[in-house]
């Protein structure tokens, strides 16, 4: 029942609009070192978020306006938590805060540097979402693409340069979203 209701809410959160359309925690194209992968129960296991690759003092931003949360050590690692006005939490991890607890941020300030220490076999990023104690997909506070039509050659690919038909440059998804070197981080 509870992976029903996270899918469902996942769901809703998708097909609703982005909290800040262009802001991004990284400079696109992104490149997804781990994707979401949420548990079937709260307490199996599972990737309760995303992992981009970004190098050692990469600056974050925050993806939204809203309220500092938590700014501070987590298991050694440096954590920071914005909570957003449409009450989801977002959370960026191993950073070191640039902003304290308590502190207003606009959508887009840098928030936080990466650090070492994350559980990547590179350095990333592990960008979270939470409703409540729900973990959410975080990609889903990305702005979405314009949908646009693109002339398809014999082998079903879009125009010289790209991946298949309307996936944005090769090897990338929508947005410039693409995966990273191989690996599951």
């Amino acid at each position: 029942m509870t992976t029903l209701l996270l899918n469902l809410l996942s769901l809703l959160l998708t097909l609703a609009p982005a909290a800040v359309p262009g802001v991004r925690p990284l400079p696109a194209p992104l490149s997804v070192a781990r994707w979401w992968d949420p548990p079937p129960t709260p307490y199996a296991a599972g990737h309760r978020g995303v992992d981009l690759s970004a190098p050692v003092g990469a600056p974050l931003r925050a993806v939204a306006a809203g309220r500092v949360h938590y700014a501070g050590l987590v298991a050694g690692r440096g954590v920071l938590s914005l909570a957003l006005p449409n009450g989801l939490r977002t959370t960026y991890e191993p950073v070191r805060p640039l902003v304290a607890e308590g502190e207003q941020v606009t959508a887009g300030q840098v928030v936080a540097v990466l650090t070492d220490g994350s559980h990547c076999p590179a350095p990333c990023l592990h960008w979270g979402l939470l409703a409540g104690e729900a973990y959410l997909n975080p990609l889903t506070l990305l702005p979405r693409p314009t949908p646009r039509l693109l002339p398809t050659g014999p082998s079903g690919t879009g125009p010289a340069g790209t991946g298949p038909a309307g996936t944005g440059p090769a090897g990338t998804g929508p947005s410039g979203i693409g995966p990273a070197a191989s690996g599951d981080g």
